[in-house]
């Protein structure tokens, strides 16, 4: 499948229909602290980090430095204006090399980002040397055999089927990274607010924030978004939650 290019567009529109609340931080953040030492600070690496949605609740939940690396320089550039935190750096650098020292990092994120990897054997060895012995490695992805439950995707099936093909299986991604030295520790299931309501959540969407979107066509989109505005009244338009699966593993 082709490479999102997120300077193109993406990165005008990421911020506004990505955002977390501070409820959905919290959940993310509870969820990372159960695998880790309670000593602080602890560094992480925050491999992908975009518009900075996660580094800056990394560095206030763990002390930091969070050291976040992303290849879109204007994905970056949004992150360095918007998502400003003392203890969070960013940087240019990509998942197949990672502009940071040898077991520097007691920790590594990897928040939606897998599926954009090109060299995934490179960028697993390349996690497995900036990260020390004993430290900690969170794999949030989705898994072709294992899609969340997201309500449009119910309403328009079509674009789940071009979401789906963007993804691999959980034995797939697991051994991207045992392959490469990490053993799994736990395969864990968060699940957060996304959205305060169904309105909230489709206004949102509209923004065609998600990456599935640089996968259909024009038409294509315009017909699903069509379809969802005629199905919202039979919709509950109460707060809308997703559940992803988090891979651990330990180096």
């Amino acid at each position: 499948m082709e490479k999102v290019d997120y300077d193109a567009r993406l990165h005008t529109v990421y911020t506004a229909g990505r955002r977390m609340s501070p409820d959905a931080l919290q959940r993310w953040m509870e969820s990372f602290a159960r695998h880790l030492p309670e000593r602080r600070p602890l560094t992480w690496l925050d491999l992908g980090s975009g518009t900075g949605r996660m580094a800056p609740a990394l560095a206030s939940a763990f002390g930091g430095p969070v050291h976040g690396i992303e290849p879109s320089d204007k994905m970056r550039a949004q992150a360095l204006a918007h998502a400003v935190h003392p203890a969070v750096d960013y940087a240019a650098g990509s998942a197949e090399r990672i502009p940071l020292p040898d077991a520097s990092c007691d920790a590594a994120l990897l928040f939606f980002v897998w599926h954009h990897v090109s060299d995934r054997e490179s960028a697993a060895r390349e996690l497995h040397r900036v990260v020390k012995p004993g430290g900690r490695l969170f794999v949030q992805t989705n898994f072709a055999d294992r899609m969340p439950d997201v309500w449009w995707f119910r309403v328009v099936p079509e674009w789940r089927e071009a979401d789906l093909a963007q993804f691999r299986s959980r034995e797939a991604v697991t051994s991207d990274f045992t392959g490469a030295g990490w053993t799994l520790l736990s395969r864990d299931e968060v699940t957060w607010p996304r959205s305060a309501s169904l309105s909230e959540d489709f206004e949102r969407l509209k923004l065609r924030a998600v990456s599935v979107f640089e996968h259909l066509s024009a038409e294509a989109a315009e017909a699903g978004f069509a379809r969802i505005e005629a199905a919202l009244p039979t919709l509950d338009d109460g707060p809308q939650y997703e559940t992803n699966e988090l891979l651990v593993f330990q180096r």
